[in-house]
């Protein structure tokens, strides 16, 4: 890491960025930095080698282990993941101090003394927050760009210009090209050429975002916002500052979950999180949550669509799994070898109590079970050996039988495709459903899941759980009981074989030494559901598509309502004519702050133009953001049989770069250009996008909404190409 080389790598043109007295002091911070991380690397790496060597251990000295290991390997890679290039920038008081230069983690040197202050922490703030109108005790703030390790431009924002005294120069510009516009790096990064992966952009957080990015984590926060205001940069890093700041959100205590729109859009945002130093958030769409999601297709009519998005077939599911929950009204008698015993309806009531905590209907199954045996052993003498009594009730038919009655063991799918096949079923669980809704919910193959079922599909596996998970317990407790068996015959052979049945042997008669013995290696287990919570707080983008069943689908898994919902109203494909207060209330989320972003940084003003006119035509008072900078590239109008000549002709211009065809389903797409579906652009930008025929995008809101999206995805070129 260490280098003689000057960090700075400035261009011809930028020749007047290159005099040392405004570059030598970052020169020798940036020496320090290079020699603290090459013994920070060094450090890591011998701490993870000595962590890889420790002993395995078990249980909690395994998992302890694990996590160590985990922890140092995240904390190498991102340490060897970047360089020099860890620093942001630097800020300097107003006060004449020392400069404070800003890194994507903490650093310091040998002596303790710090060279990078982590972007999270308080200390940081001005660097993003400070304004011509509250430098927060800043002079000025430099932001680097970085190509390739090296710095190849760099900007001074000055936050007082009167600290430069009379200097004209350093007013207009001058030799060191100072910007009095804070917002000149910002701006500058907008013009760059975008990638399949979204772009890092930390260095250039503006004040609106950080103040969103920095605000706590109770209850449930909504970054409204139109095309461009980066909503999307807010979510991912305050994820990232909120698991640096708040504690309860650590992957021991909670974790984060990110949900977005679409699986293009994770893969666009997947570096994002890494680069900021956190690789340990869940991230999916509702689609995983459900294990039917990945077949799921849409709801053909929008009538059983809207049945099934309001939430209250949710209560039907719940109803569901209630009706077979019913204790039998008649007594019954329970034979054994050793008694006759009797359970009758008040038995059967007191045994139904054990399940009110148990976190599912199947594994209140085992709680009730054991609950009517005890009851039954309550009957037998004391002499009654009863483990032997525990077999036989266990292998009494008619008394398994009345229990699988009354407590069956369900599988979530079947339960919620009989309510798409047995009208009957539907009517006792949803009685405020009239003839003609339950006849439109009915269908012919009961398990053709669609979108809209996976809200129900997943309420009904949290509450009735996974019958493959009873079904294993029932298999451990049986190769528990046979290993037992085996190892009491074991303990009373060594027994026998000692002289006077003392001493150690004899201990192995207790019933803890013999658990000790069992062996978990041969037990079947399951892994666990990451995706299943609860989680200590969940970012939602997108989340203005969301139905109230499926926001129950999130409530679920965030039982604290610690929330990031970011979303635009206008951009809501099935209209949103309520406030995100009252949205939110009506689903159970009480505590709702709201933050807005008012400004477009990414559309230029030539596409935003069109964009406006496209909503406005449906929805004239949307919330259209103010475009800050212009491509100076008109949109451009054309037939679509131009559309191979358009991608040709841009492709031999740009080196670099990426387009979307939006609107074109038989277009392939080809190298550096996408072809996507409106819906499945939401959330991504390119460089060129082409809209082809975009009034067939369809009528009323979910057209308007659909152009809206399709043409503000273009960062720097607009072309809407339309059929004869």
């Amino acid at each position: 890491m260490t280098s003689t080389t000057s960090v700075f790598d400035l261009p011809e043109r930028l020749a007047a960025k290159r005099d040392a007295a405004l570059i030598e002091t970052d020169e020798r911070q940036f020496a320090a930095i290079a020699t603290s991380l090459d013994a920070s690397i060094a450090e890591v790496s011998e701490r993870l080698a000595a962590a890889r060597r420790a002993p395995g251990g078990s249980g909690q000295a395994a998992l302890d282990r694990d996590l160590e290991v985990h922890r140092l390997t995240a904390e190498l890679r991102t340490l060897r993941r970047y360089g020099l290039d860890l620093c942001l920038g630097r800020m300097v008081p107003a006060d004449g101090g020392e400069p404070t230069y800003i890194g994507r983690i903490g650093l310091s040197d040998g002596s303790g003394r710090r060279l990078l202050v982590d972007w999270r922490s308080p200390a940081a703030e001005p660097f993003f927050a400070a304004t011509l109108a509250d430098p927060m005790g800043l002079a000025s703030r430099r932001r680097y760009r970085w190509t390739r390790g090296r710095i190849t431009d760099y900007w001074d924002e000055v936050l007082r210009p009167e600290t430069f005294g009379d200097d004209a120069g350093a007013r207009d510009g001058g030799r060191a090209g100072i910007a009095l516009d804070d917002e000149s790096a910002f701006i500058a990064s907008l013009a760059g050429t975008r990638t399949s992966r979204m772009r890092d952009v930390l260095g250039t957080i503006q004040a609106d975002q950080d103040a969103i990015t920095r605000a706590g984590s109770r209850g449930a926060l909504v970054v409204d916002g139109g095309p461009g205001t980066g909503k999307t940069v807010v979510a991912l890093h305050r994820t990232a500052y909120l698991l640096y700041a708040d504690p309860r959100l650590s992957r021991g205590r909670g974790g984060m979950l990110l949900v977005g729109p679409s699986q293009g859009y994770l893969a666009y945002i997947e570096d994002v999180l890494p680069s900021l130093g956190e690789e340990g958030v869940q991230s999916c769409t509702l689609r995983d949550l459900v294990v039917e999601g990945a077949a799921a297709r849409p709801e053909a009519d929008p009538s059983v669509a809207a049945l099934k998005a309001s939430g209250d077939l949710v209560r039907a599911v719940e109803n569901a799994v209630k009706y077979h929950e019913q204790p039998p009204a008649r007594g019954m008698a329970v034979e054994t070898e050793w008694a006759d015993a009797w359970l009758d309806p008040a038995d059967w009531a007191d045994a139904f109590g054990a399940a009110d905590d148990a976190p599912t209907h199947n594994e209140a199954r085992d709680r009730i079970w054991e609950e009517l045996v005890t009851i039954l052993l309550d009957q037998h003498d004391e002499d009654a050996p009863a483990e032997l009594v525990r077999r036989s009730l266990a292998a009494n038919a008619e008394l398994r039988a009345a229990f699988n009655r009354a407590w069956p063991l369900l599988d979530p799918v079947g339960v919620v495709g009989d309510l798409w096949s047995v009208p009957a079923y539907l009517q006792a669980c949803a009685p405020w459903l009239d003839e003609a809704a339950i006849a439109s919910l009915q269908r012919a193959d009961a398990t053709a899941w669609t979108l809209a079922d996976l809200p129900l599909l997943d309420t009904a596996r949290q509450l009735i759980g996974d019958p493959e998970a009873s079904r294993r317990r029932y298999r451990r407790a049986a190769t528990l009981a046979v290993q037992r068996e085996r190892m009491a015959r074991v303990v009373d052979d060594l027994i026998a074989a000692d002289d006077d049945g003392e001493g150690l042997v004899t201990m192995l008669r207790g019933s803890d030494a013999q658990h000790s013995l069992d062996d978990e290696g041969v037990l079947p287990v399951a892994d666990p559901d990451v995706l299943a919570g609860p989680f200590g707080h969940v970012v939602v983008d997108e989340a203005q598509e969301l139905t109230d069943a499926e926001w129950l689908m999130l409530l679920r898994r965030c039982p604290s309502r610690s929330f990031t919902i970011v979303g635009d109203r206008a951009q809501a494909r099935h209209g949103f004519v309520e406030s995100w207060q009252e949205r939110l209330g009506r689903i159970g989320v009480g505590q709702v702050e709201l933050a807005s972003l008012s400004i477009n940084y990414r559309t230029p003003r030539e596409v935003m133009a069109v964009a406006e006119s496209a909503i406005r035509a449906e929805l004239p008072d949307a919330n259209v953001p103010t475009s800050v900078r212009s491509s100076g590239i008109p949109v451009r109008y054309g037939s679509a049989g131009e559309l191979n000549d358009v991608l040709d002709a841009w492709i031999a211009e740009h080196e670099d770069g990426v387009a979307c065809v939006i609107g074109a389903p038989s277009f392939a797409g080809r190298p550096r250009v996408r072809s996507l579906t409106p819906e499945l652009a939401k959330g991504l930008e390119f460089d060129l996008v082409v809209v082809v025929d975009p009034e067939r995008f369809g009528h009323g809101v979910e057209g308007a909404v659909d152009r809206y999206v399709a043409m503000t995805r273009a960062t720097r070129e607009l072309v809407v190409l339309r059929s004869a």
